[in-house]
C-alpha cells in the first residue's frame, strides 16, 4: 500500500462515504472509488461492505485502517519536521479558532501579521471543534482546552468570564429573571459544544427553563440574544460592549481560559512562529 493509497482508504473509513471522503480530499468521487478497487485488488481482500447507509470497514479493514494510520503519522512527522527547521517568513500556516475569538482578536492579530510579514498566508479556520493538530487539521490552534498530547505545546493567553444576558426587548416581554431561569426562554450551544450547558449556564441552573435555541457558534448565540429570542451565556467582554444586552445575574459567571497551541516539532518554524507572536501581541 502507497501512502496515496492509505490517504485515499482514510478518507473513506473516517467519512464513511465515498461522497464524503472525495469532498475532503480534494478529489471527484469516481477517483476515490476507482482507487479504492485497485487497493482491494492489490490487497487481495474486501476492506468494506458497501451497505445503503454507508460504507462498513470488513475486519481486513480495520486491520488495514490501523496500518494506514501509522503511514499517515509517519507523513505528517516528516511535514513538521520539514516545516520546523524552514526559516523563510513567507508560506501558508494554518491556524484554527473559534468564530468569537476570530472577531475579538484573532483578526486583528492577522492584520498586524500582514504588516510585518506579507508573504505570509494564513489559512483561518473558525471552529467549535479541536482540530486535531497531530494530523496537520491545523498548525496553530486557540482554544479554551489545554492540550494533554505531551506533542504539542501550548501558553496560557488569558482568563476570562461569560455571564447571563438578555436584550432589552426580551426582558420588556418577559421580564427580568427573579430567583433563578425557570419560566424564561434560554440561548444554549449544542451539547457536542459545551455540554455542561445542558443543567447550568453561567453557574445558574437551568431547571424550569425553556430551550429555545441550541447552536454551534458563539456569533450565532450573540445574534440570536440581540435579537431577543433568549437568555444566553456570553463572553462579558463582548456582551458588555453591546447597548442591546442587559447583564442578568451580575454576581454568576462562568470563568475559562484560552490558549494557544501548536505541534512541538513545529516551534521552529519562522512562520509558524510569526504567526504565534502576533496572536499574543494582540490579546486584550
Amino acid at each position: 500500500m502507497d501512502w496515496d493509497d492509505a490517504r485515499i482508504f482514510l478518507g473513506i473509513y473516517r467519512a464513511g462515504t465515498l461522497r464524503g471522503a472525495a469532498a475532503r480530499l480534494g478529489i471527484d468521487q469516481a477517483t476515490a472509488g476507482r482507487r479504492l478497487a485497485a487497493l482491494e485488488t492489490a490487497l487481495h481482500a474486501k476492506l468494506f461492505l458497501r451497505t445503503p447507509g454507508g460504507y462498513v470497514p470488513t475486519p481486513a479493514g480495520e486491520a488495514a485502517a490501523r496500518s494506514a494510520e501509522k503511514m499517515e503519522q509517519a507523513a505528517h512527522q516528516l511535514e513538521r519536521e520539514m516545516q520546523g527547521i524552514d526559516h523563510r517568513l513567507s508560506g501558508v500556516v494554518r491556524l484554527a479558532t473559534t468564530d468569537t475569538m476570530a472577531q475579538h482578536f484573532v483578526l486583528d492579530a492577522l492584520r498586524l501579521l500582514h504588516e510585518r510579514h506579507p508573504d505570509i498566508r494564513v489559512v483561518l479556520h473558525t471552529t467549535t471543534t479541536v482540530s486535531n493538530l497531530t494530523r496537520r487539521e491545523a498548525d496553530l490552534a486557540v482554544r479554551t482546552l489545554k492540550p494533554t498530547d505531551p506533542d504539542l505545546v501550548s501558553r496560557h493567553l488569558a482568563n476570562r468570564a461569560s455571564g447571563l444576558y438578555a436584550s432589552t426587548a426580551y426582558l420588556q416581554r418577559c421580564g427580568m429573571p427573579d430567583g433563578g431561569l425557570a419560566g424564561h426562554d434560554l440561548l444554549i450551544y449544542h451539547a457536542s459544544v459545551a455540554p455542561r450547558q445542558a443543567s447550568h449556564v453561567a453557574g445558574m441552573p437551568v431547571a424550569g427553563a425553556r430551550v429555545a435555541l441550541e447552536v454551534n457558534t458563539g456569533l450565532m448565540l450573540l445574534e440570536a440574544a440581540r435579537l431577543g429570542i433568549g437568555i444566553a451565556e456570553l463572553p462579558i467582554h463582548m456582551a458588555e460592549q453591546d447597548p442591546r444586552l442587559v447583564r442578568i445575574f451580575p454576581g454568576k459567571e462562568h470563568r475559562y481560559d484560552m490558549y494557544l497551541v501548536m505541534h512541538g516539532d513545529l516551534a521552529r518554524s519562522a512562520r509558524v512562529r510569526a504567526v504565534a507572536d502576533a496572536i499574543v501581541e494582540s490579546v486584550p
